[in-house]
């Protein structure tokens, strides 16, 4: 019979589970059993060909030449228990343990044998799901154990459950369990998010339970005691005699001389999750129409409701301000300014621990901005969020219909407070949009589509000697470099020149391409320069008046990739079709 009149079932043999029966059956047996292991107080029958096929520690020892080699050999182990021996075993012939019954001890002592032996996959697994079952009671023994072990993945969850869960731990008993390199691993973390005092009173116990004099010192030095109050300080630390009075004379000295954001304070730490939300306790504490701002509603919104606002003020005493549900590490926002006209704003963001103490993460006040908002800065610990909004190109008050914060790993490079993009930030995705310049759809600059256009479509252009194509960017980056697609369905040639701006009001030039006679792909560079704005301005063309472009992006992305072949020649004095851009007008309250 053909192969191809086989079904694909039935000729594939899978039987790798009645394989893995049988083998198991030879657990612990002394049917064709050729070595013991000789564990606490038990003896392991074994077959050295099974153990050596599945572990490269076992084929040394039992076919390394030494007297484990011979036959029938008693092979003794120390320092291990023979309950995770015998799931060791079971592991080996059968590929399966099961971890879900068995007592956090013995998957402790199961993992350390995985890790002694080598077994990279039973030891991930194992890690895997010791993370899954975390809790205050075990979270400071597997703690240990992955630090005994390198486990870095292991550990990070330990460290992150700690964080999350620190008053509790600090109250319990098993935090005495912890080594010393353990404990200052957890409490010298930003995000072991509780209060100061709770740190000392816990380490103090430690301390009394488990440390000499160097080790006293050592522990107490990662209590932050500027963090504390005075009262607590005097009241507190210094009855304990863990601290000496020099130190804290200079706590206090630091706690009196410094500005509060200044301070080096503990923040809850919870990655790339938006934690201005009811969910975490977060709620607009300041501003009008306060119940639209977190309610995640990102599309429902337009002249009458669905956005906060306040009156913009020239001492900038109003604003939006959001209460945390407590204090977090941030690092990134983004936030959507009112968008249903072409309007843009000014604005800059503050943040505090204490609703006294202002920092300013973000200052966009000289520049223009519009729609999606994504700010990055150095990490933060804050309990407040002030939003100030300085500028309406069209009236006196300022609109946020929504607003996220939260903690990023993604990498980002910031210069004079600016983000510097490394992808391209001149799309409709990216909220930036053509405000000037002729074209039959609108945006067809920034649509990507860099392979269908002809002479009617897939262009915008300007009259040579009137106007200029001008692109907005949604908010202020620091920029270097461009790329550009002239139209190159013919022989024709361009020259033009390039101008940046934050505000529409000021322009710098940075490319001059006047004198050069410039055709389809441009890839330029230039100086870092802050951009909000891009005007690109035609002075020639060889085949009529008109300057078209087909794609602008900021900054260069790569090579073009090859394009199809150019339409049919028509006569070299007919320009391209076009047709005006309809842009809506500004509308105002």
């Amino acid at each position: 019979m053909s192969s191809s009149s086989s079904s694909g079932s039935a000729a594939e043999i899978d039987h790798a589970q009645l394989l893995a029966e049988q083998l198991g059956s030879l657990v612990a047996g002394q049917l064709y059993s050729d070595v013991t292991f000789l564990v606490e107080h038990k003896r392991f029958p074994a077959h050295r060909v099974i153990l050596a096929a599945r572990c490269h520690y076992f084929r040394a020892l039992l076919y390394g030449g030494m007297k484990e080699s011979e036959p029938q050999a008693e092979v003794r182990l120390e320092d291990t228990r023979a309950e995770a021996f015998g799931m060791l075993l079971q592991y080996l012939y059968t590929g399966r343990a099961s971890l879900s019954a068995a007592r956090e001890e013995l998957l402790l002592d199961f993992l350390g044998l995985a890790h002694r032996y080598g077994l990279q996959p039973l030891e991930d697994s194992t890690s895997e799901f010791l993370r899954t079952v975390l809790n205050s009671h075990n979270v400071c023994l597997v703690l240990d154990a992955a630090a005994l072990y390198s486990l870095s993945a292991l550990a990070a969850a330990c460290c992150c459950y700690m964080d999350r869960h620190a008053p509790d731990l600090l109250r319990a008993d098993t935090l005495l369990t912890l080594s010393k390199a353990a404990l200052l691993t957890v409490v010298r973390r930003d995000s072991f998010a509780a209060s100061e005092r709770e740190i000392f009173q816990a380490l103090a116990r430690w301390c009394r339970q488990n440390g000499d004099g160097t080790d006293t010192q050592e522990v107490m030095s990662a209590v932050r005691l500027p963090l504390m109050t005075l009262t607590e300080m005097l009241n507190v630390v210094r009855p304990s005699g863990l601290v000496s009075p020099d130190d804290l004379l200079d706590a206090i000295k630091t706690r009196s001389e410094t500005r509060d954001m200044d301070l080096n304070h503990r923040g809850m730490l919870v990655p790339e999750e938006n934690i201005a939300t009811m969910k975490y306790g977060a709620q607009v504490v300041k501003g009008e129409l306060k119940s639209a701002l977190l309610d995640g509603d990102t599309q429902n919104y337009d002249l009458d409701h669905g956005f906060s606002r306040h009156p913009i003020e020239e001492e900038g005493r109003s604003g939006l301000q959001v209460k945390l549900g407590q204090a977090f590490i941030i690092n990134h926002m983004r936030m959507l300014l009112w968008d249903r006209d072409s309007r843009s704003y000014s604005y800059y963001i503050e943040v505090s621990v204490d609703e006294l103490d202002w920092v300013r993460v973000v200052d966009h006040s000289r520049f223009l901005c519009r729609s999606w908002q994504n700010l990055f800065f150095s990490p933060r610990v804050c309990r407040y969020v002030r939003i100030v909004g300085t500028h309406n190109t069209v009236n006196k008050v300022f609109h946020l219909v929504a607003f996220e914060c939260m903690f990023t790993s993604r990498p980002f490079t910031l210069e004079r407070g600016l983000v510097v993009p490394s992808e391209n930030v001149a799309t409709v995705s990216a909220c930036a949009s053509v405000i000037e310049g002729v074209s039959r759809c609108r945006n067809a600059l920034l649509n990507g589509d860099t392979h269908n256009y002809d002479w009617d479509s897939g262009y915008t252009c300007h009259q040579l000697g009137s106007g200029a194509i001008v692109i907005q960017l949604a908010q202020p980056y620091i920029i270097s470099s461009l790329r550009l697609l002239l139209w190159d369905c013919d022989e024709r040639s361009y020259s033009y020149y390039i101008e940046l701006s934050t505000d529409q009001q000021h322009w710098t030039r940075v490319l001059d391409r006047t004198a050069v006679a410039c055709r389809s792909w441009q890839t330029l560079s230039f100086d870092k320069q802050p951009a909000a704005f891009v005007r690109i301005v035609g002075t020639h063309n060889t085949a009529n008046e008109v300057f078209h472009c087909v794609h602008f992006e900021c900054p260069a992305q790569l090579a073009p990739a090859p394009a199809p072949a150019p339409a049919p020649l028509r006569p070299r004095d007919a320009p391209p079709g076009s047709r005006p851009l309809f842009i809506t007008p500004p509308r105002s309250e």
